[in-house]
């Protein structure tokens, strides 16, 4: 049953309760969820208590230091929302009924209030069924508006009553209008979402989801399943979710937030390659700065994965055989290793494969023991640390290892490359043609690497270079949006993020728009060190609209991938395409009508009319935000194409999609994303013709 507010079917009212019975089951549930909001502010205020006083519990510095970041943690876990429902679904079983929320809630003695959606208990509400019920006997789903229960519907699973997508509460959840962040799914995510939410840690897979289908919010609620499941092991590896750029980064910041979840690290490729980090070698402690750009053809070389060996085959280059024996000096006695000796230390070091950096310093490490047992042999006792310190730093020794085993850093190894065309040719021999190598070289070359205006794609092969020297921090689970458009060897940046841990590949291959974009996802997997991943298709999409889903479809067959076209189980919606005299005008005209309707408004156009579509806008006194300002009141956006990958409007209108397909190369497939940002309604307005396909 479902009480007013929704207008239930009739098949939805058949039940034993009067209309009295449904007034007190919602005063109860109502009661419910009153008292579970005041239990979860007594936790926070609990953890708050803890927090100020933790300093005066903890035995030291560190352990104050420690227990201070755990309570903050806890405290921001434990916000509430009252905009948001704390508990949205309910199920019963013949022994007990349980509340299933975003987040787990205890009464004052310790017994559950509200499950958390992850508990192994809370799986049934997902795949319960009449075909398999799990014990449920009825699944109650609530409504919900400004944080009020303002309505219950049941499904009695054990009397074989299953609503599914026709669910009038799920249907209003997925079609309630969008303004602002992206929010979390946990009250609809559906059994083939669910499947992929709860997949096990050790599993990486590869998510093919057609516009509207999910894919983003699948990959975020299973990062926060395993941070529910393997807590102490992610917190300690830590987890990160990659995604384009910035704006599509800020679009998705709240979701994790809302589960509890604050401790994710997010962040852009270029974000990746450009940060400082510290491990073994310590090669980079400084922020790798941008100021340079690649003509196309350039950065498309770079960004090939055949630039990883060439790197490989320039740090190899580097190291030599010793000629010569060295003789290193204490103050009482001198200390002779031989050539052949010492070529044998370099050759083992060669084949053990270590990064160059280790490597570097296990041949150093060898030659003073060495020199030890020498030492050891004459004196008849072995020498103190102080010793075989100064022998590692002795000028024999320290010269020894810069003749055979130099040290280098990333950006110096790119910067050799780049700009000396013998090196470069001596590594890319067979590799790179005589053209693509002219297309790397610097015309004029900076003298030092801290001089050289880094484009993104130099910064892709400095992160190459880095994994060469040394070994980089990895990620117990690394989730990648958009994936589709990752180069090769931007794949191979996130790879080695997460070498020892397992990644969450999201993406539509009909999506990709850069010139390495992808068109087989095998070849991607492979690139990101997870060639067995499994590769999992959603095409049954839930918030774009089955009209405008059909009209963009119509240019699947032009984009020369091979995925299954998207399907929608959303019959609302409207599409409206209109040939105008002038677009500025009409954009304007198309804002004040949607203006008039709930939800966020998107203005698309190719990125060279997106500042006067928005100056137009001003000038008819309608405040339009850009893509990157999420947290602001105007309703409506202005958005360059290039910038709304991943994100969702419930009114678009776009403007022109003739130039938005002539400005770049793959411009049909830019088309598509922006023809599928829409969730409610679409208008496309032009005046020049239509692309062929549509």
């Amino acid at each position: 049953m479902t009480l007013p507010a929704f207008d239930p079917p009739i098949e939805h009212a058949a039940t034993e309760h009067q209309p009295d019975d449904l007034d007190r089951e919602l005063a109860a549930e109502r009661a419910h969820l009153g008292a579970s909001r005041a239990a979860l502010r007594r936790m926070r205020e609990h953890a708050e208590a803890l927090f100020s006083t933790g300093q005066d519990v903890a035995g030291d510095a560190y352990a104050a230091e420690t227990l201070g970041r755990t309570l903050s943690r806890r405290v921001a876990e434990l916000a509430d929302d009252p905009n948001t429902p704390l508990f949205f679904g309910r199920l019963d079983f013949s022994d007990a009924s349980h509340h299933i929320g975003r987040r787990h809630v205890t009464d004052p003695v310790g017994e559950p209030m509200v499950l958390d959606w992850r508990a192994p208990l809370s799986r049934s509400f997902y795949r319960a069924s009449v075909r398999d019920p799990q014990g449920v006997h009825t699944r109650r789903r609530f409504g919900f508006g400004a944080g009020q229960l303002t309505s219950f519907e049941d499904e009695h699973l054990d009397r074989g009553e299953e609503y599914g997508t026709k669910s009038r509460i799920l249907t209003a959840e997925i079609e309630r209008p969008r303004v602002g962040p992206m929010r979390d799914i946990v009250a609809t995510i559906q059994p083939e979402q669910d499947e992929l939410v709860r997949a096990d840690l050790a599993d990486s897979i590869c998510v093919q989801g057609a516009p509207g289908t999910g894919k983003t919010a699948v990959g975020l609620h299973r990062a926060a399943y395993l941070l529910y499941l393997h807590r102490e092991r992610l917190r300690r590896s830590g987890v990160l979710v990659v995604g384009p750029n910035r704006a599509f980064l800020s679009y998705i910041s709240a979701v994790l937030p809302a589960l509890g979840e604050v401790e994710v690290t997010q962040a852009t490729v270029e974000d990746l390659v450009t940060s400082p980090y510290r491990s073994e070698g310590t090669t980079r402690s400084g922020t790798l700065a941008i100021r340079g750009t690649d003509q196309p053809a350039t950065a498309i070389v770079k960004h090939d994965a055949r630039m990883a060996e060439v790197l490989r085959r320039a740090l190899a280059g580097l190291i030599h055989d010793p000629e010569e024996p060295i003789t290193v000096s204490d103050g009482s006695f001198r200390w002779r290793v031989s050539t052949e000796a010492l070529r044998r230390v370099v050759e083992e070091a060669r084949r053990e494969g270590l990064p160059y950096a280790t490597g570097r310093e296990r041949v150093r490490a060898r030659v003073v023991s060495l020199l030890q047992r020498q030492a050891e042999a004459r004196r008849a006792e072995s020498p103190g640390e102080v010793w075989l310190r100064r022998m590692g730093r002795s000028k024999p020794v320290t010269e020894f290892l810069d003749r055979c085993w130099p040290a280098v850093t990333p950006d110096g190894l790119v910067h050799r490359l780049l700009a000396d065309p013998d090196a470069l040719a001596s590594a890319a021999v067979d590799l790179l043609t005589e053209a693509e190598q002219a297309l790397l070289t610097w015309p004029k070359p900076p003298r030092t690497a801290k001089a050289a205006k880094w484009s993104a794609a130099d910064a892709v092969l400095v992160d190459e270079a880095a994994g060469l020297v040394e070994r980089l921090p990895s990620f117990g689970h690394v989730v990648v949006d958009e994936a589709q458009d990752l180069s090769a060897m931007q794949c191979r940046a996130i790879a080695r993020r997460s070498e020892h841990g397992s990644i969450t590949l999201l993406g539509d291959l009909a999506q990709g728009t850069a010139p390495w974009a992808a068109t087989n996802w095998r070849e991607s997997l492979r690139h990101l060190g997870k060639p067995d991943a499994s590769v999992v298709p959603l095409t049954i999409g839930f918030r774009v609209p089955a009209a405008v889903v059909a009209f963009a479809n119509r240019l699947l067959p032009a984009l020369a991938v091979d995925v299954p076209p998207a399907e929608s189980l959303r019959r609302d919606g409207a599409l409206d395409i209109r040939t105008v005299t002038d677009l500025s005008a009409a954009t304007v005209t198309e804002v004040r009508a949607a203006l008039a309707h709930d939800g966020s408004i998107a203005v698309i156009a190719a990125d060279a009319e997106a500042d006067g579509l928005r100056a137009a806008l001003a000038g008819a006194g309608i405040a339009a935000a850009t893509a990157d300002e999420v947290e602001t009141a105007a309703r409506v956006t202005v958005v360059p194409a290039t910038l709304v990958k991943g994100l969702e409007y419930d009114h678009v209108i776009v403007v022109e999609p003739a130039r938005i397909v002539a400005a770049e190369p793959r411009g049909l497939n830019r088309l598509y994303v922006v023809l599928t940002r829409a969730v409610s309604r679409l208008a496309v307005l032009h005046t020049e013709p239509l692309p062929a396909p549509l």
